[in-house]
């Protein structure tokens, strides 16, 4: 388990370490942060064998649908280490901290592949959402490195908690809080900041149908197991600027 993932919470005049996989329920911590308990699932790949944090490849888009059977999740081994303890807002001024990426060198970082603008989400059909690798350009912002949402080309900070860095988003991606276990397992155990899911669930009932069995079957909570595959195999066509 990646320790730097604990939380800090102020009982009395004693600050205590809270493993968040232990938490359940909304938790506003003394320093703001926003955190969402759900199930823990370890992510497995399409064969349901165990993925180890250390062989995903760098800079490449995974999808996992978590923490609901339907909503999409981006997982993605950055080429270099995250930053620490990143201050973020969500579009209501809640205020909350994004501790660092997991794993050996922080590079593990896993975010809602919701976009916070207007739900713009990969599906089985196409996704216009993904990470943009430092050696290719994007439309949407000066650098790579970045997640982007080309439906209106907003920006996310990879490596900063997923921090709008241009376009109309108005807040971060909701963040999936991951540990990884001594055997370099990977689970994820919850969601940080502000995220999208009521939403999308009102917006795209005929691909809830169409997709996922229906409402019922997609709003189901995943537990056990998330299975997570390369974007390139979750989605039939991606578009990208």
């Amino acid at each position: 388990m990646d320790r730097r993932n604990f939380l800090k919470v102020i009982a009395g005049a004693t600050v205590i370490a809270v493993n968040p996989s232990l938490i359940k329920g909304t938790l506003y911590a003394a320093d703001g942060t926003l955190y969402q308990a759900y199930e823990k699932a370890q992510l497995v790949d399409g064969a349901g064998k165990p993925i180890k944090a250390t062989t995903l490849e760098k800079e490449v888009t995974y999808i996992f649908n978590y923490p609901y059977a339907s909503t999409p999740c981006m997982l993605i081994n950055l080429p270099n280490s995250t930053n620490k303890d990143v201050d973020l807002s969500s579009e209501n001024g809640e205020k909350y901290i994004w501790k660092s990426g997991v794993g050996k060198e922080r590079t593990v970082v896993a975010y809602s592949a919701i976009c916070a603008h207007q739900l713009t989400h990969p599906t089985p059909a196409d996704s216009f959402i993904a990470y943009v690798p430092l050696a290719k350009k994007t439309m949407a912002y000066e650098k790579s490195g970045v997640i982007v949402c080309s439906s209106h080309l907003s920006a996310y900070d990879a490596a900063a908690g997923a921090k709008v860095l241009g376009g109309a988003a108005t807040q971060p991606l909701a963040s999936v809080v991951l540990e990884v276990a001594s055997d370099d397992t990977i689970w994820a155990v919850g969601v940080l900041g502000s995220d999208k899911f009521q939403d999308y669930f009102k917006s795209f009932k005929p691909e809830l149908k169409q997709f996922y069995n229906g409402p019922a079957e997609a709003k189901k909570l995943v537990s056990i197991s998330a299975k997570t595959v390369k974007l390139t195999e979750f989605s039939k066509e991606l578009i990208q600027y």
